[in-house]
């Protein structure tokens, strides 16, 4: 345990709300500068339930960082391989794996960070989870924690937070003040910093949680998917959060939900009685609230500025992406991760703090925006909502989508590929390989690389301006060279930086990608494709077409990752991987 500097009403840093971001937060800040004094205030006194259970794979490489993996593999969450969902044309059920099922190993949990583990992510009880984090940066980290303390009043002159008032009557005052109190968003909301929110994804969301549950599916030990069903009006989700224990969820429109003059738990089991598979589920099961279903507003918002002067805003206060993409806690853990690393950078003086703030800000902006475009993508391609197929129409027709594959995937691009990790590229939460297959699934048709169109590429840096990003490692950001133009950069670093060395050599597209191939440090050739495949869609390749050479043809690269639930089921039968599927 590291020690903690006494102070009396003022520490460097006071972080608001003490769930995951800012556990994350102080979690860090104190591995990497034990000498900052941190306090985090939270209202409530943990554990207390909290929605928001399925995680993305991003996750576990955030949580091995803070050195809190082995408490919560101990905890004995089930693994998340994927999910199973129905969506876009038609009712067909179909997987989505981060790790191939098949492929997945039978071992004793608990498990290391190594191996078929970096590629999964869990299912949490978030009354157990949040409080993990929050001992873990209390007990491991010296973090000073004070909860039941509620903040009354926040002080701002201008753009500078001068203290909190808290319930007891006392002002802290701190070096940086955090926002990580989630919707409510009490730093926001006092500095005036507005947060937009699409018409179009404002839900409601209707859950309860349900002892002897059974398991849609069990894969080795511990492993289970997510499942996401349709209905005419809505999704309904099923996260197994332990061996008999489930939570199920209803989002909808809540302009939807008005019009059906229902109370929150008739629509809520409703939903259930009319979703055959889940209903199935639970038929030994019983609500473990005595059927107090809970409700929430589920809003897609992004708030207009994310950094000030002595401030930063980070998780569900920054921003909210649509439950849909199992987005949330990966967005409140890693731009917790980036404002650690950027008031540490602050703290240090070596770099300019504009630069880090404008950084902080720009990029995590960006990072929600594009899983909220993404949002809109899904909902304005599922076939199967009959009831919302005018609420569809419109999200098509406010964000401008066709629907057809190519005019889709272009209109995702203006997301840019580099946001997630600078070092390679990604889509939101997703790779380029996964999202073109969901762009095929949604839309039935093949949507092919724009690769496999041309033969010849040639780097193109014309109105290019040079700008400098950051890399983050080791609670470090490391400035890098980047080319922008537009709303889309270029980084000249990792992945992006071997494919322009290629480039500046070679300009057949066989021979980038045996030169690619040659040295790819032990890297996926694939990851390099879709790098070069972001490079062409958003312009900094020119790419043409030869008929006197041949074309490459590229696959997406998921045939194990995406997929009939059907052909999922035949693979992990013939790999005979211990995989077990409820009778529903």
């Amino acid at each position: 345990m590291i020690s903690q500097p006494e102070y009396t009403h003022s520490a460097d840093v006071i972080i608001i709300g003490g769930g995951p971001s800012g556990s994350t937060l102080a979690s860090l800040l104190r591995k990497y500068n034990p000498d900052l004094s941190v306090l985090i205030l939270e209202k409530e006194k943990f554990p207390r339930e909290h929605v928001g259970e399925s995680q993305l794979p991003g996750i576990s490489a955030i949580l091995d960082e803070m050195e809190v993996w082995d408490k919560i593999e101990e905890a004995n969450f089930p693994i998340k391989l994927g999910g199973s969902y129905t969506w876009g044309k038609n009712n067909d059920v179909w997987d989505f794996d981060f790790y191939p099922a098949e492929d997945f190993k039978d071992e004793e949990r608990p498990a290391k960070f190594v191996g078929q583990r970096r590629h999964t992510a869990f299912q949490v009880e978030r009354d157990r989870y949040d409080e993990i984090l929050l001992r873990h940066a209390e007990h491991h980290w010296g973090a000073q924690v004070r909860e039941e303390t509620m903040v009354r009043e926040i002080k701002v002159e201008g753009d500078k937070v001068t203290g909190l008032v808290l319930d007891s009557g006392e002002t802290l005052t701190a070096k940086h003040y955090v926002d990580g109190s989630g919707h409510v968003a009490l730093l926001r909301r006092a500095l005036g910093v507005e947060s937009e929110a699409p018409e179009e994804l404002r839900n409601v969301a209707f859950w309860d949680y349900w002892d002897n549950a059974d398991w849609a599916v069990e894969i080795g030990v511990g492993g289970t998917r997510v499942h996401v069903r349709s209905l005419p009006y809505g999704w309904i989700w099923f996260i197994p959060l332990g061996p008999k224990r489930a939570s199920i969820g209803l989002i909808c429109p809540s302009e939807y939900y008005k019009s059906t003059g229902l109370s929150p738990k008739e629509v809520y089991l409703r939903a259930i009685e009319e979703q055959k598979e889940i209903h199935a589920l639970i038929k030994d099961a019983q609500s473990s609230t005595g059927g107090n279903v809970l409700t929430t507003k589920n809003w897609s918002h992004l708030a207009n500025r994310l950094s000030g002067e002595n401030w930063w805003i980070m998780g569900e206060a920054a921003g909210f992406a649509d439950p849909i993409l199992a987005a949330g806690m990966t967005l409140a853990h890693s731009s917790a991760r980036h404002c650690a690393y950027s008031i540490l950078e602050v703290e240090r003086g070596e770099q300019d703090p504009e630069w880090v703030k404008s950084f902080y800000d720009e990029k995590n902006r960006r990072n929600i925006g594009q899983h909220i475009r993404f949002a809109k993508y899904w909902y304005a391609a599922n076939g199967c909502f009959t009831d919302l197929q005018d609420h569809c129409k419109q999200i098509a027709k406010d964000a401008g989508l066709k629907l057809t594959p190519q005019q889709a995937w272009r209109w995702l691009a203006q997301g840019g590929f580099s946001n997630q990790e600078i070092e390679t590229a990604a889509f939101g939460a997703f790779d380029l390989g996964s999202s073109k297959k969901l762009v095929e699934v949604f839309s039935g048709k093949e949507a092919k690389f724009a690769l496999s169109k041309v033969n010849e590429l040639k780097l193109n840096l014309a109105n290019a301006q040079e700008v400098t990003q950051g890399a983050m490692r080791d609670g470090r950001i490391t400035p890098v060279e980047c080319w922008k133009r537009g709303d889309t950069f270029l980084p000249n670093t990792g992945l992006w930086k071997r494919v322009i060395a290629v480039l500046e050599k070679h300009h057949d597209l066989q021979e980038i990608c045996e030169a690619l191939q040659k040295n790819s440090g032990g890297i996926n050739i694939f990851q390099y494709v879709q790098v070069l495949e972001a490079m062409l869609v958003e312009g900094w390749i020119i790419g043409k077409l030869n008929k006197k050479r041949p074309t490459l043809s590229f696959e997406t690269g998921q045939g194990k990752m995406i997929r009939s639930a059907e052909e999922g089921r035949k693979a992990v039968e013939q790999a005979g991987v211990s995989f077990k599927f409820a009778d529903v």
